[in-house]
Order: structure tokens, then sequence, then C-alpha cells
């Protein structure tokens, strides 16, 4: 990678991704909106000047201010647009060729008490290809007349952002006869001498003139869709103007999906400290190593001539054993982590916007699937929702959900009402999941509690100090952290009704009915008091831990799209259990799950409904409509596939080792994609390998998977050091965690007050 400024890239270089959609070469554009570009253009004058190429981007770039501008007024002459709301003027300025005119013009700017644009945008030669003929003798005058401007645009760029807009191509076919000398040969010859003589200018000043090349390329893919073979296409000014916007106010703005123009953002205390805690880490395990390389070498064991043995050395360090494997962790982990600062922080790789295509998402898709049937075992056991299956569940759905997110395909509402359901099946596992273990096993213990809440956040709290984001951004974990505590609080408050106690009296079971009722009260009342939920997620430190953007309503959003099927996978589990129970249910390998006529009876309505649901979230036409729909209506595609999954018992006898694999570390996956899969926080493509899509695409996909599984590995290495069975020293380990946590917010308030 070459480095530099990206702006180069984004006003000389890209390409399109499918007919509309331009992508600069090694960085992502922002689409402004109306009211994003009036901030950023506050106070601000604007100013247009040259031909009506140049008019017409004018037009472009107002509109991205006030769409209801209209192109009316002198096309021959001066226009003046003001937006008195934000005080920013934009005016156009008819200045047809690069002459003392123009000059004369730029001159003012340069000298007196005039003030200065804060913009300028200039380009001119059409017209004096047409007035002179295409004659070289008007070349040579465009050449001395840019060659006195360039010192004046110099002078200018010092104090104002200046940009020499290149000539579009033609397409000469479609010329009229008064414009048939301007050919694509008389335009490439002006466009090599303004390139030049500015270039020239720029060398012998700091300040330098932005070349505006990037319209040539444009031109060249759309000048065919020309009305009149001169002027561009409407969708093609305004991908001009939306570079322009993005040059300038990138920096301003800073987008999260802009990563053109922006610098690198400068690390903040906690990140630092971060770094030299995994520096001393990487530098303590080598430490070690080296001394235990040191001790073996003395220890090394001499060979028994006789019995051709070794005779082992009886050497046992157990503390040093734990910590080697505690900072062997780290120094990983700490490696890994700079990874993830380079791919999605400093201006290292380079990152591409998203582009959906339908084949973009449903041929790898096949492609998973038809890999995930290959690798078929036999489960372990064939009980419904069985380990081997529950990961396998897991793992194709995290594998779709990966290629939901790389291929953009959030913009197609049908794909998008069906991931939605992958989302709300995770949480109906973790309903599931979390109540089987408390109701069979009745373990309430601190010991449990740490360790899920550990292996959920351990991840994220690095990713939150490393990258600097909020935890709220990764907001799948702390959906499952507070539902995983709801149900620890819904089983754990007195009355604990387990199945041990339950066994022993009926009317316990109605004790617990009712606990899942006083549940979904709680839920149904929150899902519709916004201001309620609000008030209990905006307490310090809560506050830190849920806010979005300065609010919580992003929270609040994401956990009323699921509100209810956590509520659905507890009673589930309570009713499945329940049937287990009393025999009422045959688990048998091969048997189906109940008698023929009531499994052909189940798994035809199952299939009815399944297909039911599909139809419906594929006839969608409003995001907002089904969104309102989807927390109740979601249970019916999960319940669905379940029953398919486990009635027949050749199917639940079964599973995919594949798809298995990838639900182990989900999780992992799920995160990790953030930063070093996808890039910008998720909202473009990380690119490692530029020019080579398919190839680029597999390499970031291996290093993704191969660091998800290394996180996972350790994660589970620390869960044990840090989170021990014995309650003494569970109790340090919480006490040192409320300690790093009390600094982390300490450092957090000071960081915030920093940047106030």
């Amino acid at each position: 990678f070459k480095g530099g400024d990206t702006c180069e890239y984004l006003l000389s270089s890209g390409r399109f991704l499918g007919e509309k959609v331009w992508q600069p070469h090694s960085c992502m554009m922002h689409k402004y909106k109306n009211s994003e570009a009036k901030n950023c253009l506050i106070d601000k004058h604007i100013v247009f000047i040259g031909d009506s190429r140049i008019r017409q981007l004018f037009y472009s770039f107002i509109k991205l201010i006030n769409p209801q501008v209209k192109e009316e007024g002198n096309k021959h002459g001066n226009i003046l647009f003001e937006d008195k709301s934000a005080s920013i003027k934009v005016d156009f300025l008819w200045y047809p060729e690069v002459n003392g005119s123009m000059r004369q013009r730029i001159k003012s700017w340069t000298e007196g008490s005039m003030a200065k644009p804060h913009i300028i945008v200039a380009g001119a030669a059409t017209w004096s290809i047409k007035i002179h003929n295409g004659s070289n003798e008007a070349l040579t005058q465009y050449k001395i007349n840019i060659t006195s401007i360039a010192p004046l645009l110099e002078k200018l760029a010092k104090s104002s952002d200046v940009y020499w807009v290149l000539q579009d191509p033609v397409y000469e076919d479609m010329l009229s006869e008064s414009r048939k000398m301007i050919t694509n040969e008389k335009i490439d010859a002006y466009n090599e001498a303004a390139v030049r003589i500015l270039n020239s200018s720029s060398r012998n000043s700091k300040a330098k003139v932005k070349v505006f090349s990037v319209s040539k390329l444009i031109a060249q893919e759309t000048i065919m869709k020309s009305a009149d073979g001169l002027h561009l296409p409407e969708s093609s000014r305004d991908t001009n103007a939306m570079i322009l916007m993005n040059v300038y106010c990138n920096k301003i703005m800073k987008p999260i999906d802009g990563s053109c123009c922006q610098p690198q953002p400068p690390l903040t205390l906690i990140q630092k400290l971060a770094f030299c805690f995994f520096t001393l880490s990487i530098i303590g395990y080598l430490i070690i190593n080296l001394i235990n390389r040191n001790n073996y070498r003395k220890n090394k064991s001499c060979t028994d001539l006789e019995s051709g043995e070794e005779k082992k050395p009886a050497i046992s360090t157990p503390n040093v054993s734990t910590l080697e494997m505690l900072l062997h962790s780290f120094c990983k982990l700490g490696l890994i982590m700079t990874y993830f600062y380079l791919c999605d922080r400093a201006n290292l790789f380079m990152k591409e916007n998203k582009f959906y295509t339908h084949s973009s998402f449903f041929i790898p898709i096949v492609y998973i699937l038809v890999l995930g049937v290959f690798y078929t075992e036999n489960t372990k056991e064939t009980k419904v929702l069985n380990r081997e299956q529950t990961d396998e569940w897991k793992g194709w759905m995290q594998l779709v959900i990966l290629i939901y997110h790389i291929s953009g395909a959030s913009t197609f509402l049908p794909v998008y009402m069906h991931i939605r359901v992958l989302v709300a099946a995770y949480l109906f596992q973790t309903g599931y999941g979390h109540f089987s273990y408390f109701w069979l096993k009745g373990d309430f213990g601190v010991y449990r509690v740490c360790q899920v809440l550990f292996r959920l956040n351990f991840l994220v709290v690095v990713l939150c100090v490393v990258m600097d984001r909020p935890y709220q951004f990764y907001y799948f974990v702390p959906l499952v952290t507070v539902w995983f505590m709801i149900i620890y609080a819904t089983l754990a408050v007195w009355p604990q009704i387990v199945q041990k106690k339950a066994n022993g009296n009926c009317l316990w079971h109605f004790g617990l009915l009712l606990k899942l009722i006083c549940l979904l009260t709680c839920i149904y009342f929150l899902s519709y008091s916004q201001g309620a939920f609000e008030k209990i997620f905006s307490f310090w430190p809560l506050s830190k831990c849920f806010e979005l953007n300065g609010n919580v309503y992003e929270w609040w959003f994401r956990w009323k799209l699921d509100r209810y099927v956590v509520f659905h996978g507890m009673l589930f589990a309570f009713i499945y259990l329940a049937l287990q129970k009393r025999q009422m249910i045959s688990e048998g390998k091969g048997d189906p799950l109940f008698s023929s006529r009531v499994s052909n009876v189940l798994l035809f309505i199952s299939v009815a409904s399944f297909l039911t649901y599909s139809i419906w979230a594929s006839s969608c036409k409003n995001k907002t409509e089904c969104n309102e729909l989807h927390p109740s209506v979601s249970v019916v595609q999960i319940l669905a596939f379940i029953l398919i999954r486990n009635i027949p018992g050749y199917v639940r006898s079964v599973y995919s080792s594949f798809f298995a694999w990838f639900g182990k570390i989900s999780l992992e996956l799920f995160i990790c994609q953030y930063h070093i899969w996808l890039a910008a926080d998720t909202k473009g493509i990380l690119v490692l390998i530029p020019g080579y899509p398919m190839f680029n695409v597999l390499v970031s996909t291996f290093i993704f998977v191969c660091v998800a599984h290394e996180i996972s590995q350790i994660t589970n290495d620390l869960a044990q050091i840090v989170v021990p069975k014995d309650n003494s020293a569970l109790l340090k380990r919480l006490l040192c965690i409320a300690g790093f946590f009390s600094g982390l917010l300490l450092f957090s308030a000071m960081q915030d007050q920093s940047r106030h």
C-alpha cells in the first residue's frame, strides 16, 4: 500500500459497482443527506466558475443542500444560491473560457479586501475548442492563460480548497454539427496541458490545487446516455457532486462509512494504556519462556541406554504454569488486537463500499449448504436440540448472517426479514439453554453466572478498549447478557423452583408458570413504555454501557425487536422437559418423536407454517410495519424448524460437523466480523488484496475464521484462570474486576471531558 492521502484516490480513480454506484479506489464514500450537508457547509461560501458542464455540477451540488432547487435562470450568466437557515452561499460564475476575464475574477479574490470563497471549483475548455474550431493556436493560448492563472489558484489554495475539473470525454456520434470540432483527441490535449501546468506550479508551492480527474472516468462509462453527447446524464453529475462533498466534508463530519479523506483518529488514553499492557504481556511471556527453556536445558533428561527410555525430571511449578498460561493468552490476544487496529483504525488497509446483488448473496448460501450436507455424521445422543444439533443450528445461521453482512443484503427486504428470524433464533436458544440448565441443575451459584458473563463479554470489553467503541455498539452481546440476567433473576428469585422440587408436588409447575406470566407482563409493559425503559437504562453507570450516540434509543429498539422470543424459548424448554419427564415423547435412535399419525400431522403443520412465514416475509413492502409484527410471529418459523428437524428420527440422529464447528465459535465470528472481515464498523468491506475481489474475500475470510477460533480458545483458557471455582479466590477476582471497570469508567470520563 502506497499510503498517502486517500483524497487523491477519491479525486482520481475508481470504478462502477453495477450501473450507478461509484466505488473510489481504496476507500469508502459516504452518501450525504441534506441535513449532513448543511451541517458541514454552515457559514461557507462555495464558488463554481466555468462553462455549462461546471453549471451542471453546481446544480447537482446545491441539490444536496436543497433537493427542491430547479434548474432555471440564465444559462449563460451568473447564478446565485443561498440557504439562509445555514448561512450557505453557493455561486455559479459564467466564465466559459480560460482567459483574461477568468484570471481577473480569480485575482480579485487574492488581492484586496474581498472575502475569499472557502471552496472554488473551476474548469473550462470546450468553448475554446468550439469557438476557435479546434485550432492549435487556441490550445497554445489555453496553455498561456492557464499558466497565468495557476499561481493565483495556488495562492488561493493556501486558505481555500481549490479544485480544477478536467474535461469529460464527449460522445462524438451524438454531437450537433456546431460541436463536431469538439473531439476526444482535442479534450485529451487540453487536459494534458492543464495537468502538466498545474502540477508544475504546485511543485514550487506548499499549497496544491486539487485536480478533479475522476469525472473523466465516470463520463467514460456514462456519456453514451447523454442527451446531446456533451453534457453528462444526471446520475453521473450527482456522483461528481457527492465526491466533492466527501472530499471536503469527511474530515469535518467524520462519517463511519466515509473513509475517504479521513485522517487516522488519534490514540485515546485508554488505547495507549491497552497498548502498554499488551506490550508488557508479550515481554513478560518471552522472559518466562526463556527462563523455562533455560531450566529445561539444565534439567534435560539423559537417555537410559539399557531401556532406551528418557528419565524425565520431576519439576512441579503450578504457579509459573498458570502465570505463563495467562501471559501466553494475553500475548496472543495483543497480537490479534494489533491486527484488529490495523484493519479498522489505521489507514493501512483499503476499504470498499458494499454492493448488493442477488448472486452475491444466494450463490455463497448454496455453496455452504452443499458443504454442510457433505460433512454429515451421527449424533452422540438423539434428544431434541442436543448439543451437536444446537451447534449445527448456530453454525449455519452464523454463516448465513456473515454472507448477509458482506453482501449488503439488508437493502433487500425479504432477505432482511429472514435474517431477523435467525437473530431471534439465537435469542430463542438463549432462553431455551439457560432455562434448561437452571431447571435441571438447580445451580444458581455465583460461579455459573460469572462463567457465562465472562465468556459472553470478554472479547467485547477488550474491543471496546482497543477500538474505542461503546459497549452498545456490539449490540448482540449486551442483548444476550441482559436476557441471561433476566432469566437468572426470574428463576433464582424466591421461591426457587427447579425440576427436582416440582417432581414432588405438581403445584410448583403452576408457580413456575406464574413466574413466567409475570416476566411476560414486564416485557409487555416495557415494550410499550419507552420512557420507563429509557429511565431504567439511563442511570449511571448503566448509561455508559447502553448509550449509543448520547441516548439509549438504539438499545431500546434492539431489545424491542425480539422482546418475546427469549420468553418463547423458556416456555418451549419448560413444555419439552415436562413431556420428556412424563415419557410422552420418544427420543430413541431412528424413532419419530410422537406416534406416526401425530408426527405426520405435526410435520405437515410445521412445513406449512414455515412456508407461510417465508411467503409473508417475502411479500413485505414496509420495513417498519414488518418489524412491528416480527416479535410476535418470528417464533412460528423457529418452532416449525425445530419440529421439522426433530420429529423424524433419522433427521434427529444426524448432524453436520461442518456447521457445528462454526457453531462453537459463532459468538466470536459475529463480533470479529465488525473489524477484520468487514470494515468501517461493518459499513464496508476490508480489502487486503486490491483488484481481486474473490481472492481478497478468500484470504480475509481465512484469517478472520482463524482469528475467531483462536480468540475462542483464549477466552476458554482465561475463563479457567479469571473465574475459579473456589469461592474465596472468585471473590478476590471479582474485586479486581470491579477495580478494573471503575478505572475504565474513570478514564472514560476523563476522555469525554477532554473531547468536549
